[in-house]
């Protein structure tokens, strides 16, 4: 099937909901075309959500593959990522492999860390906070994403275990609910919440901002308080934490959800789960010290979708590019002592990268996969030098590297697992387990990142510009150096690295001095 680069499905597999919009992507962000969502529960009667039930898995599947169809019609790119409820769950893989043999959808299993960033961008193109130091809280079904940023940088980010759902499940289940549940309940968000306080507080805010559908539920109840209507829009929507205060009394005189139902400004789907939602805000307010809050419309599905955008059209923004690289580069100061020659790999790497996209096939964002892995291919030296490349591809693979998915992680650890001795090969269980395009694409990385190794073998950046030259099936890469250094040495590495690009691409690879 045919799909549009242009038009794009982002899904959010939640621990309450599976959401998923549908936009066309443009040079400064994206237009909706249609929004769907259902009430798949995923997180719901799995013991605290350490395995995903099976009428839950059902429905979930079923829900995506209803959102399949929907992106069919459009012809669009479908982007989807599931959160805490897949993430935690043991079962997670089998959900994985379900939602792509029944419902042809690749879903990929973000950490926390990948979740409050995504969440991040897509609230960047709903409110104007490029001025401010803003403090966004995302409550969720299984857990609640903080953090702290200016504009596109993040100053701190952090997921809690506290969602309306997990908590629902250990406090309020079955609809029982008393003093005693609701005193249980503050006193474990009050203690899950109280390690972050002293360093949000330290980095201060101006604006504190919250998303997610148990937001906007309290933020039309508490609107409702002062109002009889509520506004057509509510991005943007304030409230005060004496508002909130008085949604968390008027919820938990409430004393069964079909009382909550009636409340002004619930939703419906949502009573069941929203006292400890309403709570978790409570005492993030209580602890953070929040008096106003700004909710936001667009969060985690807005943000894989402009993400998704970018790694279809990397040349319209380079702000994924910037925060992968800034993140690879602090794990990389902090592991190898010689950063410099991580970059000159780097840069010797993206030129040859460059210069072959002319001639063959690659995916323009699979550059940035490159750049990564030869930024952190000596990671592994910190624990020791002689099989310093799998111990680099071990503390990739354990890594939050942000702006990348699970999956993405994977395979930058292998390309830069791969930057010397043995090749890819299936006796690898972890290459072994790559489909066939994946175990080509990290090939042909790793290829790419030997030669650039083999032309830094004197680590002083000598080499200053690679171009290429291809005549029947031979491919002539020529290194210049702008000092005019010897470069007889690098030259020899090079084309001592050079067999697994040749095997790949299907041609002698001959690297040669300019004349």
């Amino acid at each position: 099937m045919t799909s549009s680069p242009h038009v794009i499905a982002a899904i959010d597999v939640g621990t309450n909901s599976i959401h998923m919009v549908i936009a066309r992507t443009t040079l400064d962000g994206f237009e909706v075309i249609t929004r769907e969502k259902v009430a798949a529960r995923l997180g719901e009667g799995g013991g605290d959500m350490k395995k995903l039930s099976e009428p839950a898995m059902d429905r979930g599947i079923q829900a995506l593959r209803h959102m399949r169809r929907i992106a069919d019609v459009h012809k669009a790119t479908v982007f989807a990522v599931a959160t805490s409820a897949v993430r935690e769950a043991s079962n997670a893989n089998l959900f994985v492999r379900r939602a792509l043999s029944e419902a042809d959808i690749e879903v990929e299993v973000i950490s926390g860390v990948e979740e409050a960033r995504l969440i991040h961008l897509g609230v960047l193109q709903a409110l104007p906070l490029q001025e401010k130091r803003s403090l966004l809280i995302d409550i969720g079904g299984g857990s609640t994403e903080v953090v702290v940023f200016e504009h596109v940088n993040e100053l701190f980010a952090r997921s809690l275990k506290l969602g309306a759902v997990r908590l629902t499940n250990r406090f309020f289940a079955d609809d029982s609910r008393s003093s005693a549940s609701d005193n249980a309940c503050r006193r474990f968000i009050r203690s899950t919440v109280e390690p972050i306080r002293r360093e949000v507080l330290k980095l201060k805010y101006d604006i504190a901002v919250v998303s997610s559908g148990t937001a906007e539920t309290i933020a039309r109840m508490a609107h409702l308080l002062h109002s009889k209507e509520i506004p057509r829009n509510v991005n943007g929507l304030t409230f005060t934490s004496e508002d909130l205060h008085e949604v968390a009394r008027i919820t938990e005189l409430a004393s069964t959800v079909e009382e909550r139902r009636q409340l002004a400004g619930m939703d419906d789907g949502r009573a069941d789960i929203i006292l400890a939602g309403i709570l978790i805000l409570e005492e993030l307010a209580d602890t953070l010290g929040i008096e106003v809050f700004t909710y936001c419309d667009y969060a985690l599905r807005e943000g894989v979708l402009l993400d998704a955008s970018r790694r279809l059209a990397p040349e319209i923004d380079k702000d994924l590019r910037n925060v992968a690289i800034t993140s690879a580069r602090k794990l990389a100061s902090r592991c190898d002592d010689d950063l410099s020659h991580a970059l000159n790999l780097a840069r010797l790497s993206c030129n040859l990268f460059d210069e072959l996209s002319g001639s063959f096939e690659i995916e323009p964002y699979h550059r940035l996969y490159l750049e990564l892995a030869a930024v952190l291919a000596n990671v592994g030296l910190v624990v020791s030098h002689g099989r310093h490349h799998l111990h680099s591809y071990y503390i990739i693979r354990h890594s939050d590297l942000v702006g990348l998915t699970d999956h993405e992680i994977e395979l930058v650890a292998q390309i830069a697992r791969y930057h010397r001795k043995s090749e890819p090969k299936n006796s690898h269980p972890a290459f072994a387990s790559l489909n066939d395009d994946d175990q080509h694409l990290v090939t042909l990385l790793s290829g790419i990142l030997r030669i650039a190794v083999g032309l830094d073998r004197t680590q002083d950046g000598r080499v200053s510009k690679l171009t290429i030259s291809t005549k029947r099936e031979r491919l002539t890469i020529q290194a210049a150096s702008e000092t005019g250094s010897d470069l007889e040495l690098n030259i020899f590495a090079a084309n001592e690295r050079s067999s697994v690009l040749a095997e790949v691409l299907g041609h002698q690879v001959v690297i040669e001095p300019v004349n």
